[in-house]
């Protein structure tokens, strides 16, 4: 599949009006074109599903062209794209496993869309401090849940923290590695069945702390109550960077939900969903 690196840099630094612009006419366009039977498929991050799902649904309100989605770990949509799996847009929860796509030739193009941030959701037993971040998770008492490192990106962030943490504590990464309780995000992480592995750690009294995506506080709330949230320091903050592949520029309507995400309405969504936007204009 052609690889068009000329896109991807147009795309992957979007300026407000511009893209704005360049939404709007496409996607009106795509609504006054008849509706064809075709639909388009995009697989995502599972901290997406909220956000995407509502930015897929305007966006199929707007044109008539429906939207499928599924959501699960980043590393594993891959895989299942890699497997074969036909799809038309891939949202990841990093940039490594969209760029992965397009190296292979499986996508066409590339662009950052979204920010987000690591925190710790714990249990108030758990003592847990921005100003004592580290020497609290080291704390024997603190039972850690993460993701998975590899199958959730999630995982791979929290364990560039472990390591950030030992530039502090020396000898932090091999504590946190050894204690870290591996909830979500793998194929053997937790009961596939089960549709909050997380509230079900802390209410068995698994894990005190879990940490994971700050976009996903009101859900660990509403989950767990008495659950403090704690952001990540800065001086241990890794990421995260969301990485959107379009498989090809040769299929307007999935060019036309590519710059839907990447709109300032898409943003301002993502926004309220928790995320940190990366394309809206700058208010007067």
């Amino acid at each position: 599949m052609a690889n068009d690196t000329g896109f991807s840099r147009r795309i992957g630094r979007p300026k407000a009006g511009i893209a704005a612009a360049s939404a709007s006419i496409l996607i009106a366009l795509l609504a006054v074109t008849p509706a064809k039977a075709e639909e388009l498929v995009l697989y995502g991050a599972g901290s997406l599903r909220d956000a995407i799902s509502a930015i897929a649904a305007d966006y199929t309100k707007k044109t008539g062209v429906a939207v499928r989605t599924a959501f699960g770990p980043s590393g594993l949509m891959r895989d299942k794209i890699e497997a074969g799996d036909k799809v038309d847009l891939f949202t990841s929860a990093d940039m490594g496993h969209a760029l992965k796509l397009q190296k292979d030739g499986r996508a066409a193009s590339v662009a950052m869309f979204t920010r987000n941030s690591l925190c710790a959701f714990a249990k108030p037993a758990a003592g847990l401090t921005s100003a004592y971040f580290g020497e609290r998770l080291l704390d024997p008492a603190v039972v850690l849940g993460t993701s998975t490192p590899k199958a959730d990106p999630g995982g791979d962030y929290t364990w560039k923290m472990f390591q950030l943490i030992d530039k502090a504590h020396a000898g932090a990464f091999a504590v946190l590695d050894a204690k870290a309780k591996k909830i979500v995000g793998g194929t053997t992480a937790a009961n596939p069945a089960d549709p909050d592995p997380i509230a079900s750690a802390f209410e068995r009294g698994e894990i005190n702390v879990m940490i994971g995506y700050c976009s996903g506080a009101d859900q660990r709330r509403r989950a767990t109550a008495g659950l403090q949230v704690v952001q990540v320091p800065e001086a241990y903050s890794t990421g995260p960077e969301y990485g959107l592949a379009l498989v090809s520029i040769d299929k307007p309507a999935a060019v036309g939900l590519a710059f839907a995400i990447l709109s300032p309405e898409g943003q301002a969504t993502m926004a309220r969903f928790g995320f940190n936007p990366v394309g809206l204009p700058a208010q007067p």
